[in-house]
């Protein structure tokens, strides 16, 4: 036993279902990414091309009941790996986090970095480097949160909340690649897919000031009775008004309303302003996760 691959998102979702949906705020993003994928025409690829996504679980071993049964092991882990993000890994021990570094640099898979719990990464990491050299450094470090009782902002800044619609699609896109700039995520992005996207169900609040969009907060799919609130973005010119908190409030609403139980997101813990503010909204942190980035090591100096 050990981790099996697959490039079929449809296979790896009959595997890890259950695994994923015992705990769907902390799978959020696996969850949410994969049922996208699972949205988009792709051919099934039981082996993925290092161009292609990757997916996969981890199964330690069989279980000994008695000295002559013993029965599989249920899985104990999982990876989602899209080219040129950092591999995201669910919940997993050490050894689980080391042994997949070695099944990826085996297939040649181009990884820039991993997105795990503190210890799990940190495994990674050090099996990635003994393997392929490469040194790791810390990209950010973020909290999830969830929603305990929504708290809009009271009193509300000037303005009123509405859903996006196709007339904003273009300063969406904008919007988008300018958020992805400030937060350090790899450049060369669909950004006009990605909002086409959220646009197709309904997915990105607008508030509007003086007759003009102010900030934006996108929310996904509500998947598994459970929805993430993302790229919460206010231009640099409009900050400091309070856009961005009722933004959010107004998308964490929009998000129950169509059906989620659950209303999570992420905090990069380098910003107190946005930790502050979510948990004024209501948020509650769940768990802490590091990012680290790859690169080749420095030469030795002669």
């Amino acid at each position: 036993m050990g981790w099996f691959t697959t490039g079929a998102v449809e296979d790896f979702l009959a595997e890890t279902g259950p695994f994923l949906r015992a705990e769907p705020a902390r799978n959020t993003v696996i969850l949410s990414v994969t049922d996208t994928l699972r949205r988009q025409p792709a051919p099934a690829r039981a082996r993925p091309g290092p161009d292609q996504p990757a997916f996969g679980w981890w199964q330690p071993g069989p279980v000994s009941i008695t000295a002559s049964m013993t029965v599989p092991a249920t899985v104990a882990g999982a990876f989602m790996h899209t080219p040129g993000h950092p591999v995201v890994l669910t919940a997993m021990s050490r050894d689980a986090a080391s042994a997949l570094a070695a099944v990826l640099v085996a297939a040649g898979r181009q990884v820039p970095g991993v997105n795990a719990e503190p210890q799990a990464a940190e495994a990674f990491a050090a099996a990635w480097r003994q393997r392929t050299g490469e040194s790791a450094a810390v990209h950010f470090r973020t909290r999830l949160f969830r929603l305990g009782t929504l708290s809009p902002p009271d009193p509300a800044p000037r303005g009123t909340a509405r859903m996006a619609g196709p007339r904003d699609r273009d300063l969406l896109i904008e919007w988008s690649a300018a958020f992805t700039a400030e937060i350090g995520d790899p450049s060369g992005q669909d950004h006009a897919a990605a909002v086409d996207d959220k646009l197709s169900h309904r997915g990105i609040m607008i508030w509007e000031a003086a007759s003009a969009p102010a900030s934006m907060a996108a929310i996904t799919r509500v998947v598994t009775r459970t929805a993430r609130v993302s790229s919460v973005y206010t231009p640099p010119a409009l900050r400091g008004r309070g856009y961005a908190g009722a933004a959010t409030a107004a998308a964490t609403q929009a998000a129950m309303e169509a059906g989620a139980a659950e209303v999570v997101l992420y905090t990069d813990l380098a910003n107190p302003t946005s930790n502050a503010l979510y948990q004024r909204l209501g948020y509650r942190p769940v768990e802490d996760r590091l990012v680290l980035s790859f690169a080749p090591a420095a030469p030795e100096p002669p």
